[in-house]
């Protein structure tokens, strides 16, 4: 492990960033080490089940909501109450009743227009991967604006409001990190550069997003046959929500799945020097995927569960944190927040998923190798600097917006006061199935991060340019970190001499 990186004295900025590119270059000989420095990859011993709960929880989770979609769906198939379900909803009934096939088309519309986006996304990030992110950064509020501006015309001002929040959230956030988005294109840029010289691993995120419409399309008619039912809104809503989080757990495993895949593949090309050497092993892809969904699969279950909601969690306290100024009380909150959440940070973070590909360790235990691994090394000062993540994030919320408005406009001619029920689940299912595509480049993103960490001469003789403007950026930020840290320091020091001074 490199534990080199300190935090640079003042002295002359050239020599210093000189320095730190010596003592990056010089934490471990080059390739000459290969598989010996990662026995986890070299080893083709049988690796031991990691997490065994809750892929036993996730499993049993996924055959109960299927069987229970398979009944709501035939109960409104062809025929009203084929199953004679409403007798148990009497108290929740409404004169609306309708069938499953009146709303399972719209569902297939959203599966259609979700996956041809994917394939969009993965297809222009090689050609246009500058334009595409600036894309997801500056276009999502103006559009999460304008479906507020349709919400409130419809008289649905509820999402009105919600919508009109989340762009004003949106446009602050990028305000905060406006500064910092070049360095994130150049992450995005050789991450992309990576994943388009490996085809398999593009081949391995149209497969799974394949798997994901097969169970999208029990999922829609189970869904559709709930919007059709005789129930009140009320209980409608809550079923709607119960199967939305089973939806956002499923695509979440199935996108770290391929995260780990990916993730395996990409660490394995940087060890040997390129897919073309004659140490990579045989057959990779084969290895990386049967790891992913046999011992790794539980650790991948179990991650996906909290990675999520506490990543975008941290990534809009950090937005907040850097713009509140001198307001001291405030701070004051927000730094607890912050530390609370960097708390589980160390527990649940999608580096963890390099770790599960490489060394086959248990969630927990990944998760906080990695993270102090980045703490050790000073690399954490890019990570937290980095916002790769946050944008690959926007692209995908632009393309769940886009499936759900469209899907909320056919619905809107027949159905119109259905129009919330079945956009809502449809943008849900446009940004599973966009991230599917989104993951393959932040997989590359999380594991040249690891990569830098570990031997930072791996992504030296991959990509000289890129190594040399990651070292000045870390050379930078540990610079900034060191400058902020003794302004603290000093002010401490005379808020103690002033108390010295003047006893109250």
């Amino acid at each position: 492990m490199m534990t080199d990186f300190q935090s640079p004295s003042s002295s002359s900025g050239s020599d210093s960033l000189a320095d730190t590119q010596q003592n990056v270059a010089g934490i471990r000989s080059s390739a000459s080490g290969g598989d010996s420095l990662y026995p986890g990859l070299a080893s083709e011993g049988p690796r031991h089940w990691r997490d065994v709960f809750w892929l036993g929880v996730f499993l049993l989770h996924m055959i109960g909501v299927g069987l229970i979609l398979t009944v709501l769906g035939l109960n409104r198939f062809k025929k009203k109450d084929r199953l004679n379900i409403d007798r148990y909803t009497m108290r929740f009934l409404e004169n609306h009743e309708g069938l499953t096939e009146d709303y399972w088309p719209l569902y297939a519309v959203a599966g259609g227009i979700g996956t041809v986006l994917g394939w969009i996304w993965l297809l222009l990030l090689g050609s246009r991967a500058n334009q595409m992110m600036k894309i997801a950064v500056h276009i999502l509020t103006t559009y999460l604006a304008v479906i507020s501006v349709l919400c409130f015309w419809s008289e649905q001002f509820f999402w009105g409001v919600a919508f009109a929040i989340g762009a004003g959230l949106q446009f602050l956030y990028v305000i905060s990190i406006i500064d910092r988005l070049p360095f994130t294109m150049l992450v995005l840029r050789g991450a992309v550069k990576m994943v388009w010289s490996l085809p398999e691993v593009m081949r391995v995120a149209c497969a799974f997003m394949l798997v994901m419409l097969l169970w999208l399309a029990l999922w829609s008619f189970g869904v559709a046959g709930v919007v059709a039912s005789s129930m009140g809104d009320g209980g409608r809503w809550w079923l709607l929500v119960v199967f939305s989080v089973s939806l956002f757990w499923t695509g979440a495993v199935l996108c770290n799945t391929v995260h780990v895949i990916v993730s395996g593949m990409v660490f394995l090309v940087l060890i040997h020097g390129g897919r073309e050497a004659a140490s990579m092993p045989s057959k990779p892809l084969i290895k990386s995927l049967r790891y992913a969904v046999t011992t790794s699969f539980g650790s991948i279950c179990y991650g996906s569960l909290f990675t999520a909601a506490i990543r975008t969690l941290r990534w809009k306290i950090r937005g907040f944190r850097s713009k509140i100024g001198s307001n001291e009380c405030l701070l004051c909150c927000v730094d607890f927040l912050f530390h609370l959440v960097e708390t589980l940070v160390r527990f649940f973070n999608k580096y963890a998923y390099v770790q599960i590909a490489v060394y086959g360790k248990g969630f927990n235990h990944s998760a906080r190798d990695a993270w102090e691994l980045f703490q050790s090394t000073g690399v954490e000062a890019l990570v937290a600097y980095d916002c790769s993540g946050a944008v690959l994030l926007m692209g995908t919320l632009l393309g769940g917006l886009i499936t759900g408005t469209c899907a909320g406009v056919w619905t809107r001619i027949n159905y119109p006061d259905r129009v919330i029920m079945v956009g809502s689940t449809a943008m849900l299912m446009g940004m599973i199935l966009v991230g599917l595509a989104m993951v393959v480049v932040e997989s590359a993103v999380t594991s040249i991060y690891i990569c830098y960490a570990e031997d930072p001469l791996l992504i030296h003789r991959w990509d000289t340019e890129f190594f040399n403007q990651m070292s000045e950026t870390l050379h930078q930020r540990l610079q900034h970190r060191s400058s902020r840290a003794r302004e603290v320091l000093t002010h401490n020091r005379l808020n103690a001499h002033t108390e010295e001074t003047h006893p109250v």
